[in-house]
């Protein structure tokens, strides 16, 4: 699971800076969805090959109502939903009360924290950071989020402690990683019918339940088998709970759909198509491209919808989401069952595809043929080589192009390329990534390098030889 990282403080003290600077790596997903505090925003971050969660909260204000003011109330909330809290004071204004009654809830919340002095650009550090040892924290860490010093130094530390206490992975574990099972994630906004769908998924005929249910961060994992394939409903909304159902919606956490979606294989997006897409299915659907997970979009609840209604949402589909044409498109009546059977045939096609395997013979001589019938654009004189390809991972696929000059290969024909190679292999359900490499130069370096004026002269009298050398051969062959 990602670690996930909450940031508290006062108000102006540079927790969204510090938050912008720990997701610059990758667009941070602000989800700004009802039913959550209008105060907290979630986004992904990453440090090589770690990824984190960080979660922005208002600040806590220290007014005469104090930790009982709603806003504190809530930001402390994410105290709750964190596996570390980052406490962020200002080192420009010093100790506050607000800073004080803060630092005593941490002490009580048996969290793992990290004590940040903010604002110690163009000051002493020392001086800085004096005031906050009588919290009673631990040793306080300087940075300048506005500048990004001491920031990356910060996330190490945190990730270091956060990762050390995460459990190994078993053989057992990875046996059941391996074991075929297909993990199918339901993510979308409260109230669309997700509860629905998983109930109706779980209970059609041949359908055998295996009652093991094991709880991640409130997200449930159901395993259970359907036509002799396996399968893991990755719940994350709590249905198994029946008399929870009411609070977990009421308490819609996005860490937990964040997180359901990084560990399955296909995801479904329910949308309740008699609201359309709204900015919140999108909000969540860029977070599913970006982790790069098959999909399947489910419009539920489309029982009742008169034929002008369905064609307005059909028009709609097409011009929101033609960024996710990769997807299978359902409509559904999570309720009365009809067109749930159909999502199977989507979710297998999109689970082999994403999970595809192709040895490098085979994407090379693709490559080669797709060069053949176009060939890639000249740039300053000299044709760009794509010399092979192979792939570099799966759910998502990843095909790497190497050649030389790739950087300057025009979009026009990078999208040619994939393309062709997603028609070729016949992907479907999931989204494709292309890397393209280029090799070294094996003049690079090289004190007596050629300029382009030089070499262009040396090709010019290489022409003119060859030019000379086929009159000869024809004077010869006269003769």
């Amino acid at each position: 699971m990602l670690p996930v990282i909450a940031l508290v403080g006062r108000p102006n003290v540079g927790k969204s800076t510090l938050f912008n600077r720990l997701t610059k790596s990758r667009d941070a997903l602000v989800a700004d969805l009802p039913g959550l505090t209008r105060d907290r925003k979630y986004g992904e971050g990453r440090l090589g090959d770690h990824a984190y969660i960080v979660i922005d909260t208002g600040g806590i204000s220290g007014d005469e109502q104090g930790i009982d003011h709603e806003m504190a109330r809530q930001s402390l909330q994410a105290v709750d939903e964190a596996d570390i809290v980052l406490f962020l004071v200002d080192g420009r204004a010093g100790l506050n009360p607000a800073d004080e009654m803060i630092a005593d809830h941490l002490r009580r919340s048996n969290k793992a924290y990290h004590l940040v002095v903010n604002k110690t650009d163009g000051i002493d550090p020392d001086i800085a950071m004096g005031d906050f040892y009588g919290l009673g924290l631990g040793e306080p860490q300087p940075i300048a989020a506005a500048h990004g010093r001491g920031v990356r130094s910060l996330i190490e530390n945190v990730l270091v402690q956060a990762l050390g206490d995460v459990e190994p992975e078993t053989d057992e574990e990875v046996e059941e990683a391996e074991d075929g099972s297909i993990k199918i994630a339901i993510v979308g906004r409260p109230n669309v019918g997700k509860s629905t769908l998983v109930n109706r998924m779980l209970g059609e005929e041949r359908v055998v339940v295996y009652d093991q249910a094991g709880t991640t961060r409130d997200s449930v994992y159901i395993p259970y088998s359907r036509e002799e394939q396996d399968y893991t409903l990755i719940d994350t909304a709590g249905v198994r709970r029946r008399k929870n159902i009411k609070e977990a919606v009421e308490k819609f956490s996005i860490i937990k759909t964040l997180q359901a979606i990084e560990d399955a294989h296909v995801v479904i997006l329910v949308v309740d198509a008699r609201d359309g897409v709204t900015e919140q299915d999108l909000h969540m659907l860029s977070f599913v491209m970006d982790a790069g997970r098959a999909l399947v979009i489910a419009l539920n609840k489309w029982d009742g919808m008169d034929v002008e209604q369905r064609d307005k949402v059909k028009e709609q589909i097409q011009r929101r989401l033609e960024f996710a044409s990769f997807a299978r498109f359902h409509f559904i009546s999570a309720l009365h069952g009809s067109g749930v059977g159909d999502l199977y045939h989507s979710i297998g096609e999109a689970y082999e595809s994403a999970m595809a395997k192709w040895p490098t013979s085979r994407l090379t001589r693709l490559l080669e043929d797709m060069v053949a019938d176009h060939q890639p654009p000249m740039i300053n004189g000299r044709r760009i080589k794509l010399r092979y390809a192979h792939q570099g991972g799966s759910n998502p696929p990843i095909i790497v192009v190497h050649g030389n000059q790739t950087d300057a290969l025009p979009l026009s024909y990078k999208r040619y390329l994939q393309n062709k190679f997603v028609r070729v292999l016949g992907l479907k359900g999931t989204p494709v990534r292309f890397e393209f490499r280029s090799g070294d130069n094996p003049f690079e370096g090289r004190k007596n390098k050629l300029t382009g004026r030089q070499l262009a002269k040396k090709a010019r009298f290489r022409d003119h030889i060859q030019s000379i050398k086929k009159k000869e051969r024809k004077k010869r062959s006269k003769k």
